[in-house]
């Protein structure tokens, strides 16, 4: 219901300015607090915690390289896409190197985006199915129909800018589970808030930078440079989460947004690492639960991303705490799917759909017109991308309608190995994406266009083959999320290799 208000209140008069851009008057500290909650998904509410025993605090050092890679998006990025006005900052990539780019580097974003969005929403909706929808005899694929079908609804309207706002809501209901789980579970555990971290490290879960052992895939090198650039890849180059920095009213309230954003949720990561260890400490403390926990992990090994799930519903912790789950669980799922379909909406009606025309504007870099390089001469030419309001409905309804059935097709498949390895595969489109970015910031040289698209085909099918070849020889180094660093690096030599000079770039 509160959803509905809120959809009301900032769509009833919304039109495709709104709902792609918010009609750039969000505040930045709105949009900084709502962020965490799209960024933060459902499968890292429920997975992160699981990771403490085997990794104790060392997902913190990829938490330090997303810092980096915020402060870069912040002082690099941001500036571009609002100095050329950009609604689809792929549209950036046609201008850069051209048409067939362009339309490959969208359609990067819109598989990744859809397979990413879709799985996190399957791994939820598998969790709310196990725990509630069974026991009322609600197929799973009316739980997934409907729960698409409200963020449909919620989101036809005002898009972007009713985005920003459900976001905020959805960020402080999965902040208040994790901060109740974590008082609740200390308090019986009778250890202070103050005393967590040392009674984690006392049961070996304290390591926070790993540097015993570089060939392991969480060496902290790997993990801080893993961390920069997946901030890189799925933050700076994604439509998904750049068109929430987009809908602030200038660079400067995006700047500061993408700062403050950067340093809360490093906190924040720390809140779920701690839950995480007082999980493990709860549930060895009440060993009851661990044959309930067997017997939710299917009877084989104990599966760590349904032992937060385990203890919130299955304890004697009362019934606060399992309220108070699922709506931290449902918030994290809707706050990234809701954010997803926006995007991918905006990105596939602008971008494959949109007719272009030039428009003459008042020459600004985030609207301080004090702040004008003089070569601006008091006026510049943008592209503006016009679409029908009725044509964009039907693309938001044809998106609602492929993120149902890839949900489906996971459920179907019903091989958790398939899925990953298709989750996996489809990270690998960010390292093309962040290549062509990061050359076409970094390089005047021109890259042909049909040369440019052949790099970025090749390069992710090439590593992603090399890598399946790697792991076949059972050597000791173990790859991270470095990997979309050497997609993106590799991509940015042979963009270079296949340039050329030329006095001007777009």
């Amino acid at each position: 219901m509160v959803l509905m208000v809120i959809a009301y209140l900032t769509g009833r008069k919304g039109d495709n300015d709104t709902f792609f851009t918010g009609n750039k008057n969000n505040k930045w500290y709105v949009v900084a607090f709502g962020m965490i909650g799209a960024s933060l998904s459902g499968v890292t509410f429920i997975s992160i915690p699981g990771t403490i025993a085997n990794n104790g605090f060392t997902y913190l050092q990829m938490a330090f390289g997303y810092i980096i890679g915020y402060a870069i998006i912040a002082f690099v990025l941001i500036p571009l896409y609002y100095k050329l006005n950009l609604t689809s900052i792929y549209a950036y990539l046609g201008e850069r190197f051209g048409f067939y780019t362009h339309k490959v580097g969208a359609g990067f974003f819109i598989l990744s985006r859809l397979i990413g969005a879709a799985l996190r929403m399957y791994l939820v909706a598998n969790v709310l199915q196990t725990f509630l929808f069974d026991q009322w005899g609600v197929p799973f694929e009316i739980t997934v129909m409907m729960s698409i079908l409200l963020i449909w609804v919620y989101t036809f309207s005002g898009g972007i800018k009713t985005i920003i706002w459900t976001d905020t809501l959805q960020t402080l209901f999965m902040l208040i589970s994790v901060g109740l789980s974590v008082y609740l579970i200390s308090d019986d555990l009778n250890i202070a808030v103050g005393n967590i971290y040392s009674s984690l490290s006392d049961a070996g879960m304290g390591t926070v930078l790993q540097t015993d052992d570089p060939m392991a895939g969480n060496y902290w090198v790997k993990g801080i440079l893993g961390g920069m650039f997946i901030t890189l890849g799925m933050t700076g180059v994604d439509q998904d989460m750049m068109q929430k920095n987009l809908s602030c009213k200038n660079q400067f309230e995006a700047k500061k947004n993408m700062l403050s954003f950067s340093v809360v949720l490093f906190f924040v990561n720390i809140l779920f690492i701690a839950l995480g260890g007082l999980l493990f400490l709860y549930v060895d403390a009440h060993p009851e639960l661990t044959a309930e926990w067997m017997n939710l992990s299917g009877g084989e090994k104990l599966d760590n991303d349904l032992l937060f799930a385990t203890i919130a519903l299955k304890s004697e912790l009362g019934i606060g705490i399992g309220i108070f789950f699922l709506l931290g669980l449902i918030a994290a799922a809707y706050s990234s799917a809701d954010s997803a379909l926006t995007s991918l909406t905006t990105s596939f009606s602008v971008d494959f759909l949109g007719s272009k025309r030039k428009v003459k504007t008042t020459a600004e870099i985030g609207g301080d017109e004090d702040l004008l390089d003089d070569s601006d001469e008091g006026s510049s030419v943008h592209t503006e991308v016009q679409i029908s309001k009725s044509k964009r409905k039907l693309v938001h309804v044809g998106m609602s309608v492929a993120l149902l059935l890839t949900i489906l097709i996971f459920k179907w498949v019903k091989s958790d190995s398939v899925v990953w390895e298709l989750f996996k595969a489809a990270n690998y489109t960010y390292g093309p994406l962040l290549g062509l970015f990061l050359f076409g910031v970094t390089v005047k040289r021109r890259v042909d266009d049909l040369a440019a698209v052949l790099v970025c085909v090749l390069v992710p099918i090439l590593i992603y083959l090399g890598h399946s070849w790697y792991l076949s020889l059972e050597l000791p180094y173990a790859f991270g999320s470095e990997l979309l660093g050497i997609n993106a690096f590799l991509v940015y030599i042979l963009l270079l290799f296949f340039s050329k000079n030329t006095e001007t770039v777009s």
